[in-house]
């Protein structure tokens, strides 16, 4: 298993994925958040067609991490199922890949 994960949440506003983000950041649960503004999500939810604006939160975690990072964006996020996806990161580079793994390193001020 790869030791470094990046992670997909989308929020309904820039303010909750920034808020999301910076949590995370600071609770060493994630080295880094990327947020794309203006993503066009189409979906279902309930039996109607969903076609809603988003932003897509880009973390990058320790794999090892995913767990408590998936119960914090549950209890920080806005929607009742919010969307918690995760890749494991094949390949990059390993300074950059080192850094994931310094910023997360246990001593995390969030269990």
């Amino acid at each position: 298993m790869s030791e470094i994960s990046i992670v997909f949440v989308t929020a309904g506003s820039e303010e909750e994925a920034a808020r999301i983000g910076r949590t995370l950041v600071e609770e060493r649960l994630a080295a880094c958040a990327n947020i794309v503004p203006g993503i066009r999500s189409i979906y279902r939810w309930k039996g109607k067609i969903c076609d809603e604006r988003e932003f897509l939160i880009m973390i990058k975690t320790r794999t090892s991490k995913y767990e408590s990072l998936q119960k914090r964006v549950k209890e920080l996020h806005s929607y009742e199922i919010p969307e918690i996806v995760s890749f494991p990161v094949a390949r990059g580079l390993p300074q950059y890949l080192d850094w994931v793994l310094e910023e997360t390193e246990t001593g995390s001020e969030y269990p």
